[in-house]
């Protein structure tokens, strides 16, 4: 649950078989699973804005206020010129922090499957900073990215903020670094944000609120399923569960089952027996010298990390050799 900035498969129509492959085989597995890419339907999005402002939820604002104090030291460097590439954009709402101290930008390029998310965030932007240009590429920031020619040869910065990172195994996070890198090309730099391991009563707390929101957000899921696939999920037969996995350094979100019963999505029959789950999210927490041997690894060189006061949360500088 830390992809707040990015709706990876909203509402647009292409979810709809994506969403319907993905469902019958994570439920085929022996330990059954759901992607969390498909948490963002439109209800999904309404409950984990909800989830941003919660006060168990700190990567949101805490994220955001080192973008705040931090910015005009994230932006220095940047030449005139430059490009601000966002992987994952969504609604863009963190990249207007930078956006305001970023000087002589040759343009915006936000970067994201949902064409209805890159409308939306183009239209604001352009109301709030008339004379940007932004060029939206519609696309998964997980595969390689075609820049408009007029943008070619220009120097770019890179930024995937909320700790999204943080969703894909250590292994997988490299090579979406290694993805970054091929796209934004030498030289570049990466602005990216990593939620940072901390007690871990403070990190369950924010997965499992005291309100329930998350367990909501978490059980859309299976609610999805029914509305959009016809499946026959019991939602009060399932609960939600926030674990640590100390060994792996991940929260995990669970759906567990209250008893013994079976689910029917697309004429194909599930069973579950009590207490059984359904994995739907990792979040990842780093350490700044793990994160730091990570980005190493998939060849970016850590040049400058901002924290805030509580080390909860962490915004780093990664950059190409030229």
């Amino acid at each position: 649950m830390t992809h707040e900035h990015s709706e990876f498969y909203g509402n647009d129509s292409k979810a709809a078989p994506a969403f319907a492959t993905a469902v019958l085989a994570g439920l085929s597995k022996q330990q059954k699973t759901l992607p969390c890419e498909f948490f963002y339907d439109a209800r999904g999005s309404e409950l984990f804005e909800a989830i941003t402002a919660l006060p168990e939820y700190y990567p949101t604002r805490t994220e955001t206020a080192i973008l705040t104090q931090y910015a005009p030291e994230i932006a220095a460097g940047t030449p005139p010129g430059a490009i601000l590439v966002e992987f994952g954009s969504g609604s863009s709402v963190k990249t207007e922090i930078l956006l305001r101290a970023l000087k002589g930008l040759s343009a915006y390029v936000p970067v994201d499957v949902s064409s209805s998310a890159l409308a939306l965030a183009r239209d604001r932007l352009i109301r709030h900073f008339p004379d940007l240009r932004v060029h939206g590429v519609e696309g998964d920031f997980r595969a390689g990215l075609t820049l408009p020619v007029e943008l070619s040869g220009k120097p770019r910065l890179g930024f995937f903020p909320g700790s999204t990172i943080g969703n894909f195994t250590p292994i997988k996070a490299a090579r979406l670094l290694q993805v970054f890198a091929r796209n934004l090309g030498h030289g570049a730099r990466l602005i990216i944000g990593v939620d940072l391991l901390k007690d871990e009563g403070r990190l369950v707390s924010a997965y499992d609120d005291a309100a329930g929101v998350t367990a909501a957000f978490n059980l859309n899921l299976l609610e999805r399923a029914n509305r959009e696939l016809g499946a026959d999920f019991d939602i009060a037969g399932f609960g939600h569960k926030a674990i640590f996995n100390r060994s792996l350094g991940r929260i995990e979100m669970h759906l567990v089952s209250r008893t013994r019963q079976s689910v029917t999505v697309l004429g194909r029959s599930f069973a579950f027996g009590p207490g059984e789950t359904i994995h739907t999210e990792n979040s990842h927490k780093y350490t700044v010298a793990g994160f730091y041997n990570l980005t190493r690894g998939a060849g970016w060189i850590p040049t400058r990390v901002w924290t805030d006061a509580d080390d909860l949360f962490s915004v780093h500088e990664l950059v190409l050799k030229a």
